[in-house]
């Protein structure tokens, strides 16, 4: 169990100074309460309106590699004038003023893949979900949100393909076998073009994405996210209707390490988790198909027992999953009987169990 101190320096590692603030979270935080079940009630001065997300996702940022912490409850409070009556601290959701959610015209659901670190393959797991849910008979589209890492096209050979504007100056996603792609990485001069954007036009960008695209009429549209816990995906939880998330980690724990804070992003921004996929799960040799679990076995099980979540799929590690997204076609489609490629159709038959097509 970390004591007050540990948690006041761990606390120190983050800076306010981007939100016009002085100093770190410890400065503004004036109370920090830890009871025995590892019950954590932090009560932090709010300088201003409108931030409260932006502090909740540093706290679980400096906060999340503390395991034993069973819960973390915020109050803030601000200063009052002294003839005003004493508030009552108020723990908002979503910081006020912002506009009302709302759906995207002809979407009927919308589903997020994240991770708590890159290079845990959540782009593929994403591709090959959205490939899996088209196979199934559903309309989906693809929305390549990892702005400042698309690998979307290469994983499903667009990578020459240029996106086009309509005569309503909406964008026209590019198409893959039915599936409809938009990614950033379709409108750059080449692939190896940086993206060197600051928050305000990132988040123009995702608007952009999300409510100025000719979409047509879809069943799914998966979003795949870039990894770990920022602005793009505050930006999506507090303007999008989002009908729920998929979190993507490995074996290692490394990997769990930071899939916790993931979690506890979504639970925290209220958007509802599908549930857990372990990619890597196992290697399955290509000469005599025996499974062999190289990065350890039962600890994606047992942490999503701990938060109560689904284990959505188990997917395993095939040379030919490689082979496939280096030359542009989703193993779903390039290795149907492979056994990676039933585990993508499990999970789709997962997801569409969880949450149905509405029609």
């Amino acid at each position: 169990m970390p004591t007050r101190e540990e948690i006041l320096k761990a606390l120190e590692t983050e800076s306010v100074e981007d939100l016009g603030l002085k100093g770190t979270l410890a400065d503004i935080t004036k109370e920090i309460n830890l009871d025995e079940k590892g019950n954590l009630v932090l009560k932090i001065l709010l300088p201003k309106r409108g931030v409260e997300d932006i502090l909740k996702i540093k706290l679980m940022n400096a906060l999340g590699d503390f395991e034993d912490l069973n819960s973390v409850k915020v109050e803030f409070f601000t200063p009052q004038p002294p003839q005003a009556p004493p508030q009552a601290p108020q723990i908002p959701t979503l910081g006020p003023g912002l506009p009302a959610k709302r759906k995207i015209p002809g979407i009927k659901r919308v589903i997020l893949v994240g991770s708590g670190k890159g290079g845990v393959g959540k782009s593929t797991v994403a591709a090959n979900l959205a490939v899996a849910l088209k196979e199934n008979g559903f309309k989906v589209g693809l929305l390549d949100a990892d702005i400042y890492g698309p690998s979307v096209p290469t994983i499903l050979g667009l990578k020459n393909v240029a996106l086009t504007v309509n005569d309503k100056q909406r964008i026209v996603p590019a198409e893959k076998e039915g599936l409809k792609v938009l990614s950033i990485g379709l409108m750059l001069p080449n692939e190896d073009t940086p993206v060197i954007w600051r928050g305000a036009l990132l988040m123009k960008a995702i608007q952009q994405f999300l409510y100025e695209v000719d979409w047509g009429e879809l069943d799914y549209l998966v979003i795949d996210l870039p990894p770990g816990t920022g602005d793009v995906q505050l930006t999506l939880a507090q303007n999008l209707i989002i009908d729920g998330a998929i979190v993507v980690t490995t074996p290692q724990d490394v990997a769990l390490s930071d899939v916790r804070k993931a979690v506890a992003m979504f639970q925290e921004l209220g958007v509802p988790i599908l549930g857990l996929v372990e990619n890597m799960a196992y290697f399955v040799c290509p000469h005599c198909g025996k499974r062999s679990q190289i990065f350890g076995e039962g600890k994606v099980k047992n942490f999503a027992k701990e938060k109560n979540l689904s284990l959505l799929a188990e997917i395993p590690i095939e040379p030919i999953v490689s082979k496939a997204s280096d030359e542009g076609i989703p193993v779903v489609s390039a290795y149907p009987e492979s056994e990676t490629s039933k585990a993508f159709k499990k999970l789709a038959k997962e997801v569409v169990e969880k949450i149905p097509a509405k029609g």
